[in-house]
């Protein structure tokens, strides 16, 4: 993936506002964002528990790609126990949650890994039409990378700049912002290789596809898809190995995305985004 220009504008809000959301008797019902402890904190996922036909239901985003369905969940002895699907011959994972103070304290075990985590409700964002533009930050000006750092710090970053352009090779690393933002635009214009694909991450968590798709019919995986959730209206992407930009205005809950100047996935306040309120930008490297 080559990219020559992200700029993001904050956008401000005149009053936002969080409130809690009482849950009925299952203390485990409703959506958590989740994140890591400690060296884990690079590890994000979501989890939805339902109660469907006096059947206890999740969905869970395992750190990237799909939100999928729980194969196995079920609560034992005041704790909520279950296990997302895994790859054959790879040890089973098991997560293990008791609700405290109104958090969900849980630990992934995997074999020898051990992953601490702490998941909390979604803000309930207010419906709120004022934004005022702030000052553009310009995350990369074809210069520097230092605006930039990488998830996993035991990897190299893969990623260098070649004629004015930030460029990834294979395997590359997750870049991860310094900045933080809650509300804001993004541009960004890049270039991707033939049956490529990437993803840049609102807010850390959930990921608008890039993806070498032009002329396919849309679907929750195409290019600036809100992947595995959303579709895109139309499909705007241009042939492999054009430049191209996208814009994606995220306020509160709500998201407009526009590809190549056309207007392709829209997410309103009634379906929005159950988000975090603040935390980096994430752009995944180019794979083929």
């Amino acid at each position: 993936m080559n990219i020559k220009k992200i700029v993001i504008a904050l956008i401000f809000a005149a009053t936002m506002g969080m409130t809690a959301r009482a849950q009925d008797n299952n203390p485990f019902l409703g959506k958590w964002d989740i994140t890591g402890n400690g060296q884990f904190s690079n590890y994000v996922y979501w989890l939805e528990v339902k109660m469907e036909d006096g059947k206890l239901t999740g969905r869970f985003l395992n750190r990237s790609g799909s939100v999928l369905k729980l194969p196995e969940i079920a609560m034992e002895n005041g704790e909520l126990i279950f296990s997302p699907a895994y790859p054959p011959n790879a040890p089973k994972p098991i997560h293990r949650a008791r609700v405290e103070e109104g958090r969900l304290l849980g630990m992934l075990r995997q074999g020898d890994l051990e992953v601490p985590w702490i998941g909390v409700r979604p803000p309930q964002w207010t419906d709120n039409n004022k934004y005022r533009a702030g000052t553009p930050v310009i995350l990369f000006d074809g210069k520097s990378m230092e605006n930039w750092d990488v998830q996993n710090k035991d990897l190299p970053s893969g990623w260098s700049i070649v004629d004015s352009v930030m460029t990834n090779g294979g395997k590359a690393n997750n870049l991860i912002s310094r900045h933080r933002f809650e509300d804001f635009k993004i541009q960004c214009e890049y270039q991707i290789a033939e049956k490529s694909n990437s993803g840049i991450y609102l807010r850390g968590r959930y990921e608008l596809q890039i993806l070498d798709d032009a002329g396919k019919e849309p679907d929750i995986h195409s290019h600036m898809s809100l992947y595995s959730r959303v579709k895109p209206a139309i499909n705007a992407s241009l042939p492999a190995d054009r430049w191209q930009i996208m814009e994606a205005t995220i306020t509160g809950n709500r998201v407009t995305v526009f590809l190549n100047g056309k207007r392709c996935t829209t997410i309103s306040s009634s379906t929005g985004l159950p988000e975090e309120r603040s935390t980096a930008m994430k752009i995944s490297p180019a794979q083929s």
